[in-house]
């Protein structure tokens, strides 16, 4: 009884041991959720005003149930810029004091279809009833905060446009820029130029460090600001087939066309199974031993496999054809019988009517005027059957217009009932008119496609246990000894490759070409990863990846990675300037060419709105500019240009006569100009001081 009872306390005192491990196991992956204690309470703060995790939080859940099959971290990126949107324009709403009247959210709120077009809303004519609206809601307060919350959004979105109606008006022209404008287009000059192109010096012969790019990023920090990032480099370790797991997958489909004998326990005896060629009830066989189930359609030859569709198709009923690789996986296919006229192709013009449920009319018509007008353009095209395109770019209601109605191939049942029974009960060629809920049709039946109808049997060509054990002792070797050894001279070694590296944000889920990989980003941010740390991941349907954190910029800038391919092209010209520079000496610009290997050119009639050099040089504005600026006869200085250091001569200016109105020209600018307003919100954004923190969330 004794040992019993020591039993029952080491037990009791073992069970209050594990429920502690599972607590605090349960507490430490709530903290990593952020659950419990994150750092702030807060999701982020714009401008010193905050924004709360739990509203965040909510709007994150609501958006990743709202259908569009978005990741919890796509989710968390919308909601946070539309946050930081909301907050950046609500603060110049304030500021203005911006203020919305009933009328006007009434308006905004009509825009959206479930109100504006809902039924319960409308009076007898079709029109929205402000007076039905109110009382519904006053008759159903269980809906009052659905509209509450309509009316937020309505209101934000009647501000704004108040606020972008303020400042497109805010956007003028001045006479002086018309007067600038005409100058550009109209005044001309002749100058002879020596131009000693950067190409004329080889890359390999100008040398650019990192340092001279960061200096660059520094100077230019509008054009290079950046979140903070880490870079990471990695090695892939496929989980993929051998070729001896792909002949064996061979091998077995193969064996599947003919019968086999298999020994039957309970009579003793063996059986004859039938095989692929001579089963009797092919679609259960083809499920018995596929894993991609049995499909009855008809294909057209288009859908096939392209390297074996003229085999495929040209299958007598009953032939088997395969093994074959299609995609990723080995194939048998039985040919099951021809039909004429599986798909079809057709083109259609769309006359729409008050009531029709017509996606884009474009105009406002009663059926019978809609019938009268469908009726004559029919008579147009069985008149001319060649104008079919032209009269749908003109007068179809539907979006097919832009490409004079055609619809391209589909299949039966695609189309509502009427459009289907008049396309595929007729011939090619075949004009009609037929009326559907959509308004009336002329349809123009193009193509026709006939189809086979396969059995395949597919088994997916997929690493055997075996060589996925394989993958896994290399993957796992290499991450052991890349922990402590370099890890590119360790790959090497291994035979494996180093990819990268990868530039990440902290709220990334994209990594290079593997696709979302969200797990490997948390990892390079997390605080208990460290620079040269190395770390497995395994990855499903691809292998695994060997991921090692190279370093962390926080400089605010991009990496010099992302920046070399921009910024070196522009530094090594600029070092290629000074050596053209020094050869080009002389008193006159015929001694300046010869000092520099160059022959002196003419351009004629150059202007500063089309600054471009003869002969293929391209645009070069700094030197059409001191071609203007020059006297006569005068010599310019060395200019650095886009594509090389360049002397110029003037030979005369021809300045155009004189205009009392530039309106014209001052139009055109103001239309250059009125994207303008769409660069606000990103403005805001670059001054804003803007505090993310949505990482400590586990995002």
């Amino acid at each position: 009884m004794a040992v019993l009872a020591k039993i029952r306390q080491r037990s009791a005192l073992l069970i209050g041991v594990i429920a502690l491990a599972l607590f605090a196991f349960i507490i430490q992956d709530l903290i990593g959720k952020g659950t419990f204690s994150q750092s702030s309470k807060d999701v982020g703060s714009i401008d010193g005003k905050d924004i709360s995790f739990e509203d965040f939080r909510v709007k994150v859940s609501n958006l990743e149930k709202s259908g569009q099959g978005i990741t919890s971290t796509e989710a968390a990126n919308r909601v946070w810029d539309q946050e930081v949107s909301i907050a950046l324009l609500s603060t110049q709403f304030d500021k203005l004091g911006l203020r919305v009247g009933e009328k006007h959210l009434i308006e905004v709120l009509k825009a959206d279809p479930n109100i504006g077009k809902n039924p319960m809303f409308l009076n007898a004519a079709g029109a929205f009833d402000v007076v039905k609206f109110k009382d519904y809601f006053k008759a159903n307060p269980e809906a009052a905060q659905y509209i509450a919350d309509k009316e937020k959004d309505a209101e934000l979105n009647a501000k704004f446009q108040i606020y972008n109606t303020l400042v497109k008006a805010g956007l003028y022209t001045t006479a002086s820029e018309g007067k600038l404008k005409y100058e550009m287009e109209a005044n001309k000059v002749n100058f002879a130029y020596a131009g000693a192109l950067y190409s004329s010096i080889k890359d390999s012969e100008v040398k650019i460090s990192d340092s001279e790019i960061v200096d660059y990023m520094k100077k230019n920090e509008k054009k290079f600001k950046a979140d903070e990032t880490r870079e990471i480099q990695y090695v892939l370790v496929e989980d993929k087939a051998s070729k001896e797991d792909e002949a064996e997958i061979k091998a077995k489909v193969a064996s599947l066309l003919n019968g086999s004998v298999v020994y039957n326990a309970k009579t003793a005896k063996n059986d004859t199974l039938p095989g692929f060629k001579n089963a009797t009830n092919i679609a259960e066989f083809v499920n018995a031993n596929s894993d991609i189930p049995y499909d009855s359609t008809y294909v057209p030859k288009s859908s096939l496999p392209a390297v074996d569709a003229d085999k495929l198709f040209s299958l007598p009923a009953g032939s088997v054809y395969g093994p074959y690789v299609y995609g990723k996986y080995y194939c048998i296919s039985k040919s099951l019988g021809f039909k004429a006229g599986v798909n079809a192709k057709a083109s259609h013009i769309l006359i729409g009517y008050e009531g029709s449920q017509t996606p884009n009319p474009r105009e406002t018509r009663s059926k019978e005027e809609a019938k009268a007008k469908a009726e004559q353009i029919l008579a147009q095209v069985q008149a001319n059957p060649d104008s079919f395109m032209m009269l749908a770019f003109t007068s179809s209601d539907d979006s097919s217009a832009q490409q004079g109605g055609d619809l391209g191939f589909f299949g039966p049942n695609q189309m509502v009932k009427p459009f289907n029974d008049f396309v595929f009960n007729n011939g090619i060629g075949k004009v009609g008119l037929v009326e559907t809920q959509f308004g009336f049709h002329i349809i123009k039946i193009t193509d026709k496609q006939d189809g086979i109808r396969l059995a395949t049997i597919a088994q997916k060509i997929e690493p055997s246990e075996a060589t996925s054990d394989k993958v896994f002792t290399l993957a796992t070797k290499f991450e052991m000894e890349a922990a402590d050894k370099d890890f590119a001279a360790t790959a090497k070694q291994l035979g494996l490759k180093v990819e990268g590296p990868v530039s990440v944000k902290a709220m990334d889920e994209q990594f290079g070409s593997l696709g979302n990989q969200r797990n490997i980003v948390r990892w390079a941010f997390d605080k208990e990863t460290g620079t040269g740390d190395v770390k497995r991941f395994e990855l499903a349907n691809i292998g695994h990846v060997i991921a090692q954190y190279k370093n962390e910029n926080k400089s605010g800038l991009v990496s010099v990675t992302m920046a070399r391919p921009y910024v070196e092209p522009i530094l090594k010209n600029k070092k290629k300037a000074e050596i053209l520079k020094a050869k080009m000496t002389g008193s006159s610009i015929e001694a300046i060419a010869k000092s520099a290997g160059v022959a002196v050119q003419e351009a004629k009639d150059v202007t500063l709105d089309n600054p471009v050099l003869p002969g293929g040089v391209g645009q070069e504005p700094k030197v059409v500019g001191n071609a203007f600026a020059l006297a006569a006869n005068k010599v310019s200085a060395p200019i650095e240009g886009n594509t090389g250091v360049y002397v110029v001569k003037n030979i005369s200016t021809v300045k155009a006569a004189a205009l009392q109105n530039h309106a014209e020209y001052a139009a055109k600018v103001k239309a250059q100009s009125a994207q303008d307003a769409g660069r606000i919100l990103p403005a805001l954004k670059a001054n804003a001081k803007i505090e993310d923190n949505r990482l400590q969330f586990n995002y």
